[in-house]
């Protein structure tokens, strides 16, 4: 088993940023390829981005490329995502998500673990 916990969430106002973690344990984290997605009220879960196992290769949504950047940190067992130039339409629970030996984005079928997700609330 794998346990993702996300932290790094909170209420910023547009234009602002914001760094979330997930920290992986349990199994190896360099073997998996690691992703976001989020959630807004009413509506369904969505791809935001990724970065696979082989740390060679990032993903995003059209919707914020050029904003958010995913990162990891195979030593920390930790994989981020930079959120910048935040818009209110960002607002969502932010769900990080892992894959064992995967690459390329991620759908929900793809997902071996979920985290229990942070919430970005962003203010006009």
């Amino acid at each position: 088993q794998v346990q993702l916990v996300e932290s790094g969430g909170g209420l910023v106002q547009a234009g602002g940023s914001l760094r979330l973690s997930c920290a992986a344990s349990g199994r190896t984290f360099s073997t998996y390829t690691m992703g976001w997605f989020r959630q807004a009220p009413g509506k369904e879960r969505e791809f935001v981005a990724a970065v696979s196992w082989s740390r060679s290769r990032t993903y995003y949504a059209d919707s914020v490329k050029g904003r958010f950047t995913i990162s990891g940190d195979n030593a920390k067992n930790t994989v981020y995502l930079q959120l910048d130039s935040l818009k209110p339409e960002d607002t969502a629970v932010y769900y990080c998500a892992a894959r064992n030996l995967w690459a390329g984005p991620l759908t929900e079928n793809d997902v071996d673990y979920w985290g229990q997700g942070t919430q970005v609330t962003v203010s006009s």
